[in-house]
């Protein structure tokens, strides 16, 4: 007869740490690593040959997983800055031609999409760039004419966001001063995230654990509020499902609030028939779903007007939680893991002003680690 194993509690960074023989935690922290390996492959010259020629269009290949969605982030947020538009698409579009950048981001070199568009990219005279292992049958097809930023630090994909956001603003910021972004600075604001949720953080200073203990406890949806939350929320979602076994809907905000308005379990009619339940009669309550919103700084004001009198609708910004793990409020500093303004990735700009890639880098550790702590937690009470 086998033994029923304990629950392990957030606050128990031992048991965490020895639950943790996959090195989950390890893999989620790694994020600003991986960065500035990125980092120290562009001032090693790997973008030398990609010169400073205003390119056509910037065309990102990526066909699923993080890449694919660091794509998707790029796209909506380069869009304002960038001169050159950025085309996400899961093979070569037969119009390349020697006025394009084509950058190949996945983690399989033996991709047939990957492969393809390496091969065709090279023979129309396009500047490549290789974000995925240089090796086997990719690295034939490009024959050594591509710029090459594989990864260098052995993180599982599911890990792999950030370096695939660093790859696609180092392209961007070689070929577009106006899109250029301090990729060490970026690295340390993650390395910060990272260690406000490292397991010897409590449970309310640890803003993954906080999110650990809400998503347990509820049926959740991720609602993306603009294109770019929107991809960070299909990100999360598939990393909770891989890596933290919960099933978590992602979806916009607006189809979350109508679904909310129109009665969704346990909200709407059914606050009313709450005050009437009587258990023993009619049955456990359904679970009030909730509901998480990825925002951007200079969205919060709009995202909190749009969800005002919604319970269960919690706002996920760089703030939201201040020194000594209490809500940031009126009058409270806010540790918004950031840097300060002169130290920003936007240099001496204010936060309402902080570009959104750094923003969206940081939730996703959050939302990464937390996935990991639900892994660690539940796991060890199957």
């Amino acid at each position: 007869m086998s033994a029923v194993r304990q629950r392990l509690d957030l606050d128990d960074a031992d048991g965490l740490i020895g639950a943790d023989r996959e090195g989950l935690l390890r893999g989620a922290s790694m994020a600003g690593a991986q960065v500035r390996a990125v980092a120290a492959a562009l001032d090693e010259g790997a973008l030398a040959r990609l010169g400073s020629e205003q390119p056509r269009c910037l065309i990102w290949v990526a066909g699923r997983g993080p890449a694919a969605t660091a794509g998707a982030m790029l796209a909506a947020t380069l869009a304002p800055v960038a001169a050159a538009p950025m085309v996400l698409t899961p093979t070569v579009p037969p119009w390349i031609g020697a006025l394009d950048v084509l950058v190949l981001a996945g983690d399989d070199p033996a991709d047939p999409a990957l492969v393809h568009a390496a091969g065709v990219g090279v023979r129309r005279g396009a500047r490549v760039v290789v974000a995925a292992p240089l090796e086997g049958p990719l690295r034939d097809a490009v024959a050594g004419r591509a710029a090459e930023l594989a990864p260098r630090l052995p993180v599982p994909d599911e890990f792999g966001l950030s370096r695939y956001l660093a790859v696609g603003l180092a392209v961007a910021g070689a070929i577009d001063p106006a899109a250029r972004l301090d990729l060490a600075a970026l690295a340390d604001d993650l390395d910060a995230e990272a260690l406000r949720n490292s397991a010897g953080r409590d449970l309310f200073t640890n803003p993954a654990k906080i999110l650990a203990q809400r998503i347990s406890g509820h049926a959740t949806v991720l609602a993306g509020d603009c294109a770019a939350t929107l991809a960070l929320a299909r990100h999360a979602a598939e990393v909770l499902l891989r890596v933290g076994h919960r099933v978590v809907a992602a979806a916009g905000l607006a189809d979350a609030l109508v679904a909310l308005h129109t009665g969704l379990a346990g909200t709407g009619g059914a606050d009313v028939a709450a005050l009437f339940h009587d258990e023993e009669l009619d049955g456990p309550l359904p679970d009030r779903p909730l509901v998480l919103v990825p925002t951007l700084v200079a969205d919060r004001a709009v995202a909190e007007a749009r969800t005002a009198g919604y319970g269960d609708v919690e706002l996920i910004g760089i703030g939201d939680v201040a020194p000594g793990g209490e809500p940031a409020g009126e009058g409270r500093p806010v540790d918004d893991g950031l840097p300060s303004p002169e130290r920003s990735p936007v240099a001496g700009a204010p936060a309402a002003a902080l570009r959104p890639e750094p923003q969206l880098a940081v939730l996703a550790v959050r939302l990464e680690m937390a996935a990991a702590y639900l892994r660690l937690v539940e796991g060890a009470a199957s």
